[in-house]
């Protein structure tokens, strides 16, 4: 009879966690596994019922909070970092649960707070070096400023070459300051997708002629193939965006060997099932693999003295990768040292 009434209060106890959004496992005497919800299953799926706990979760600090809970009677939490397959971070809450003539249990209750933590990292790394980015040029001005209020205040060749290079800090510190503008509306509205239709092959079009000038001024040559049409939903200022920050990096980055043989950026657009493909291709000096997948990250350069040589302020793929997300697309990286490298963004057609 104790047997059966032990089977039913476990199966209570089942529908009571299956209907709890957060993963929680229910132990028993010895720390065998009474009853483990769906959550906590896809966290890991090595948990099974009448199987023990250490089992299916080898976290030496679980296991401690479990038997400090165990032996003083009261809730107990710990969090521990998980490196296999991927890094997690999780907190857990320990709770000892008794009742008449139920078989004593301790109810495990996970959260898994790698995105909070992830995003937590992202927001001060993105705070230091927005920080620095403005700080260097900020510093430059205020050096040329005194400079110009002291020994240089009648030097007037000096005057004018420091008023230039103001400038050039102040119009990097504008750029920046305007992308950072454009990536905080577009986070704002990225579980929004855009609907109105857009034609793809006229913004190609439109950004090819208007990087004309640097492709000749970088001897770099556009070489453009795209269909008559080819008609996607999505934001048009936001997509010249996407357009006009590969190709300008393609004939910035892509090109910067003078002595290549093949200075040249290949554009091309065509439609692939119910996508469109977008593809940007140099053939300069490629980016090592150790680099792509961190290529889209905010502030991240290759070459961080180049880039800011160049103009550029770290944000770009972080912009193109954030506007592609919106737009229901996905941004491929391809590239070998030597080889050039090629972007890729797929987005889905017209009523796809």
């Amino acid at each position: 009879m104790k047997d059966i009434q032990l089977t039913r209060d476990r199966v209570i106890i089942g529908r009571l966690i299956d209907a709890l959004p957060e993963a929680v496992i229910v132990i028993g005497d010895a720390d065998r596994i009474l009853a483990v919800n769906a959550p906590a299953q896809s966290l890991f799926p090595a948990l099974r019922p009448d199987d023990l706990l250490t089992r299916g979760l080898r976290a030496p600090d679980v296991l401690d909070a479990v038997a400090r809970a165990r032996a003083s009677g009261q809730p107990e939490r710990a969090t521990w970092l998980e490196r296999v397959p991927v890094e997690r971070y999780f907190e857990l809450n320990v709770n000892p649960m008794e009742a008449p003539e139920a078989e004593p249990t301790m109810i495990l209750t996970l959260h898994d707070l790698s995105e909070a933590r992830r995003v937590e990292r992202m927001r001060v790394d993105f705070i230091a070096n927005a920080s620095h980015e403005l700080r260097t040029p900020l510093a430059s001005l205020l050096g040329f400023v005194e400079t110009l209020q002291g020994p240089a205040r009648d030097d007037t060749n000096a005057r004018v070459r420091f008023l230039g290079i103001m400038r050039e800090q102040a119009q990097r510190m504008t750029r920046l300051v305007d992308d950072l503008l454009s990536l905080s509306r577009i986070e704002q509205n990225l579980h929004l997708r855009p609907q109105t239709p857009v034609d793809m092959v006229s913004i190609v079009r439109h950004i090819a002629d208007t990087l004309a000038p640097m492709a000749r001024d970088n001897a770099v040559t556009l070489n453009v193939d795209v269909p008559a049409s080819l008609m996607v939903e999505g934001d048009r200022d936001e997509l010249l965006r996407v357009v006009e920050n590969l190709v300008e990096n393609a004939i910035k980055y892509g090109a910067c060997d003078q002595m290549g043989e093949n200075r040249c950026v290949d554009i091309g657009l065509r439609p692939q099932k119910r996508h469109c493909v977008l593809t940007v291709r140099d053939y300069g000096p490629g980016i090592a693999p150790e680099h792509l997948p961190r290529l889209t990250e905010r502030f991240y350069r290759v070459d961080a003295g180049q880039s800011r040589a160049k103009g550029g302020t770290g944000l770009g793929l972080a912009i193109v990768k954030h506007i592609v997300a919106r737009h229901r697309g996905r941004l491929g990286i391809e590239s070998l040292p030597g080889f050039g490298a090629t972007f890729s963004v797929t987005l889905p057609l017209q009523g796809a």
